[in-house]
């Protein structure tokens, strides 16, 4: 437990000194920006009698936030995270202190929760900042507590869906296999955004779970199903190959 601690302790001195941890607080406020910004001016400009609510800026926000400004931005955290010591070939080094690779690995996948959620959390404060100062409609305490609990369900389910992206970051040990994996996935759920069938992709349900807008085709179970899946085998896959490989 306690070289658990330390990993933890090392991995966000490295983030301390790290430009990525600034860069993906900008990547996290793009979907909030490109909603309320956009929403706003169609409201002023286009169609002022139209009233849109921060229900629908919110639900716009997870949406996107979820299924394609998340997917991209959390791989190439994901990446980050699991090829820099390849890429600085220091991992050998590390490896010989001697540290778990079991614990290597959680302290990896603890650090991404960690930033997932706080990435989270400035997308949905910065809807509702935005919000405020444009004056939507509807604003409300319960409404400010639902979405706050579908931006962290969005979160954790994209989190719990990241080992599969882990498993490819470790085999191939560099950052491009990892975005290209993040994209192929952002196509597909923007690809089946229209699809009754989008409930079997583990991505696009998550988006509908985090949003309340799972469609009745097929029933939650196998949505949930799927995801947990989809993370496990990831989760295993990759433990399985971390503990087995040679580190040169």
């Amino acid at each position: 437990m306690a070289r658990l601690v330390n990993l933890l302790y090392t991995e966000l001195l490295k983030l301390k000194r790290s430009k990525m941890f600034f860069i993906s607080i900008l990547g996290s406020v793009v979907a909030p920006f490109m909603v309320v910004v956009a929403s706003y001016v169609h409201m002023r400009t286009e169609d002022p009698a139209q009233l849109i609510t921060f229900s629908e800026i919110f639900s716009d926000t997870n949406l996107y936030t979820v299924l394609i400004i998340g997917v991209p931005l959390y791989g190439v955290i994901t990446a980050y995270l699991f090829s820099r010591e390849y890429m600085e070939d220091t991992l050998k080094n590390l490896l010989t202190i001697p540290v778990s690779r079991i614990n290597f690995i959680m302290s990896k996948l603890i650090i991404l929760l960690m930033w997932i959620m706080l990435l989270t959390l400035v997308a949905w404060g910065l809807t509702l900042l935005l919000g405020i100062l444009g004056q939507f409609q509807g604003l409300s305490t319960p409404l400010i507590v639902e979405y706050l609990g579908r931006f962290i369900t969005g979160g954790v389910l994209v989190f719990i869906l990241s080992t599969p992206i882990v498993l490819v970051a470790v085999v191939m040990k560099n950052y491009v296999p990892t975005i290209i994996l993040t994209i192929v996935i952002t196509l597909i759920n923007v690809m089946s955004g229209n699809s009754e069938h989008r409930a079997l992709f583990p991505w696009a349900a998550a988006g509908d779970i985090a949003n309340g807008t799972l469609l009745p085709t097929y029933p939650a179970e196998i949505s949930y199903t799927t995801i947990f899946a989809t993370s496990i085998i990831g989760f295993i896959a990759t433990i399985v190959y971390f503990k087995k490989v040679d580190i040169h």
